[in-house]
């Protein structure tokens, strides 16, 4: 269909070329390489330079964009800052007093914007900045496509609704997921993810206290740092094998039942996605592409484009 024919259509005929252009956005891995040369290298050297200091940044980069994606697509609504009129995603649930890495954005946009004002838009800075996170960590790379614009708003109650939970079942992660488009592949390799961060002890106290699919010298040793009550912000490392690098050790510990998280175990407990953990626990050079493939898909999720959005000059509000 000639949607750029300029012959009179109907309206509904107009809808659907507008539908189709919403589909087809028009995202460039080249899309900066005239207007802003430096900007992938500025990202980069800021995210190195961030993990350098503090290894755990890299994932919370990497959650950053993955929190942003989920919520009405990858568009840095979450970086929106809460205003008199305007409420943001910050305090969301699944946000509030746990997303982390908002000033090591901010550092690099202003670095972005001393370079080439108004041509970056923070959501790319996401998008690359996850990408870069996981390559300073040890996994793979994998070529972002660019040119996406940023929000204007920002939705609390799509946020609470949206980000898969903690103590989602199988069956809830594959729907969460599933909804955005994902196969329970590319799920199970997105969760892959867990390989590195942490986890404050409110998100899995109650898979180390009242379940029975844990191991039990690794639910002792964790129950020292994240008691019955109390301690709620105590951290634990995602993957207590290798925390701080970007690889396939995750999965080898679920196997063994030692997943931190009620919805990580349940990766490998009996279900369908059993066959799939054993794939990247035994292959990690086939969970590296899964995951490097799947991450451009996410990516890919709903972006703003052409007249959509904006470029703001400061991530944390509107223009």
């Amino acid at each position: 269909m000639a949607c750029e024919s300029s012959s009179v259509k109907p309206a509904f005929l107009l809808f659907l070329c507008f539908l189709l252009g919403t589909a087809s956005a028009q995202l460039s891995s080249t899309f900066y390489s005239t207007s802003c040369p430096s900007a992938l290298s500025t990202i980069k050297s800021g995210v190195s330079s961030a993990v350098s200091k503090e290894a755990r940044m890299g994932a919370s980069l990497l959650r950053l964009h993955f929190h942003d994606c989920f919520v009405n697509g990858c568009d840095a609504s979450v970086l929106l800052d809460d205003t008199t009129n305007f409420t943001g995603e910050k305090t969301a649930v699944p946000n509030n007093n746990s997303l982390r890495g908002f000033d090591v954005i901010d550092t690099i946009k202003s670095q972005l914007e001393s370079a080439c004002p108004g041509v970056v838009s923070c959501a790319d800075l996401l998008t690359v900045a996850a990408r870069d996170s996981v390559v300073a960590l040890g996994g793979p790379s994998w070529t972002v496509p660019l040119g996406r614009k940023d929000s204007t708003t920002a939705s609390l109650s799509a946020a609470n609704n949206n980000i898969p939970a903690p103590t989602l079942s199988l069956s809830g992660l594959i729907t969460a997921f599933s909804n955005k488009g994902f196969t329970a592949k590319e799920m199970v390799a997105l969760s892959g993810s867990h390989t590195i961060g942490q986890a404050r002890c409110t998100s899995f106290r109650n898979h180390l206290y009242n379940e029975s699919n844990i191991n039990v010298t690794f639910a002792t040793s964790l129950k020292a740092n994240c008691p019955s009550s109390g301690g709620d912000n105590n951290l634990s490392p995602l993957d207590t094998t290798s925390p701080t690098s970007f690889d396939n050790a995750y999965f080898k510990n679920l196997q063994i039942q030692e997943g931190l998280l009620h919805s990580d175990q349940e990766l490998f407990n009996g279900g369908s996605t059993d066959a799939q953990v054993n794939t990247y626990s035994s292959n990690s050079a086939t969970f590296m592409t899964d995951f490097a493939n799947a991450m451009v898909k996410m990516g890919n999720l709903s972006p703003l484009t052409g007249s959509s959005g904006q470029i703001r000059k400061n991530c944390r509000k509107v223009n």
